[in-house]
């Protein structure tokens, strides 16, 4: 009987919590199966199993375990299970004419569901999960007709093309129940790390504004030619994550952080990308994003949002960044106080872009705006730095131009400015 044990998901570490379990106790388990997903205070991890034959269960879905200990004991020794076609082979080989074997090992199977069935019934496989989390359905509008009634990815695309009630039907049940639901490792981790920062730092958040017609404009000119050459879209991203190294290189404090009597400086700049996933806010980070171009830098957002959608975010792809920057703009948000990400200094959030009417040099022109917030500590950073880096990234911004030539324009750099 080999024992499965907890491996240790990083240094820092100690404990995991059992999210779900891909199988179910009894079942026959392949080398490097996934048999379950586990959740750390920093990412949602898989639980491969490390050899072959029939699983027991030594934990139950939201149980903390150590790292090191045993999760699950697998049977070495037990025989893989006849698959269906291989019955079939047989009895062709064997003899046409005799169909009363073949009935018999047809219904053979049927046994194996039955015993599984409760711990099956209604729960939904990960690819059909990820799913109902992107279109918002609820388990209970999905007819599952997998494995022991095991909610399939293709369950949940009938139900959709189906249609789903309205009005009380679809939501509001009319009762006044009440439903507890135990909070995800991460998700606890997340809340105490966001208390910490309140309590812990002298936060302040300075706001300002940038027109993003010249970057729209370079979009509208330019998307088509940039996705041809380099494969991937120009999105808004790259634009912003090239203006903060640039204005952080004019502002180091910025991109610093405090560890004890000590101010940590950073002569590279590793940001954060805030990116939303079924399991909650990640944040994986662009390594050296100073030394990237704008289409390294969407190659290189585009490969880790993937991951982190996909529940397949490293912990080493979150750790280390130096400075956070997060888009609520896609959900709709006009303006936010985006909080801190310890143990770096200050983060950038950025917000929708509203067509809003501006006086340009006496005129009223109607301009595509977002409002753009750093929040930051103020025991590291004063105002005029904080104040003074937004302004250079809205400049970057309003001139892209700017991000080539080091945070000056052209003409700067031909005067010697």
């Amino acid at each position: 009987m080999f024992e499965m044990k907890v491996p240790s998901p990083g240094e820092s570490i100690s404990e995991v919590e059992i999210a779900e379990w891909l199988v179910a106790d009894g079942d026959y388990v392949k080398k490097d199966q996934t048999i379950a997903e586990v959740d750390s205070d920093k990412a949602t991890l898989e639980l491969p199993a490390e050899v072959a034959g029939v699983i027991t269960l030594k934990a139950e879905e939201g149980d903390t375990v150590g790292v090191g200990e045993v999760v699950c004991l697998i049977d070495t020794e037990a025989e893989a299970p006849v698959t269906a076609e291989e019955p079939k082979q047989e009895v062709k080989a064997e003899a046409t004419p005799s169909p009363a074997p073949v009935e018999e090992k047809k219904e053979a199977p049927k046994a194996e569901p039955e015993a599984d069935k409760n711990y099956a019934s209604g729960h939904a496989s990960p690819a059909a999960k990820k799913k109902m989390s992107e279109e918002g359905i609820s388990p209970n509008h999905v007819n599952g007709t997998g494995k022991n009634g095991r909610i399939t990815k293709q369950d949940v695309i009938n139900a959709m093309a189906a249609g789903f009630p309205t009005g009380a039907a679809a939501g509001w049940g009319g009762t006044r129940d009440t439903e507890r639901k135990k909070m995800s490792a991460l998700r606890r981790k997340v809340a105490e790390r966001l208390v910490g920062v309140k309590n812990e730092t002298a936060m302040l958040t300075t706001f300002n504004e940038v027109n993003m017609k010249p970057i729209m404009d370079m979009r509208s000119k330019y998307k088509e030619m940039f996705k041809e050459n380099h494969g991937v879209g120009l999105g808004f991203m790259s634009f912003f994550t090239k203006a903060v190294t640039e204005a952080l290189n004019m502002f180091p404090a910025v991109n610093a952080q405090i560890d004890g009597k000590e101010m940590v400086m950073h002569n590279y700049a590793d940001i954060g990308i805030a990116v939303s996933s079924p399991k909650g806010l990640m944040v994986p980070v662009v390594r050296n994003a100073e030394r990237m171009s704008l289409a390294e830098i969407e190659a290189e957002i585009k490969r880790l949002a993937i991951k982190a959608r996909d529940g397949k975010i490293t912990i080493d792809e979150m750790q280390g960044g130096t400075f956070t920057i997060t888009n609520g703009g896609v959900f709709g948000s006009m303006m936010s106080t985006p909080i801190i990400n310890p143990p770096q200094s200050a983060i950038l959030g950025m917000h929708n872009i509203v067509e809003r009417p501006m006086a340009v040099n006496g005129e009223v022109k109607i301009l595509p705006m977002m409002y753009l917030a750093l929040s930051y500590d103020h025991r590291i950073i004063d105002g005029k730095e904080s104040v003074s880096f937004l302004v250079n990234v809205k400049e970057m911004l309003e001139a892209p131009e700017k991000m080539i030539f080091g945070g000056k324009s052209p003409e700067e750099i031909l005067l010697g400015l």
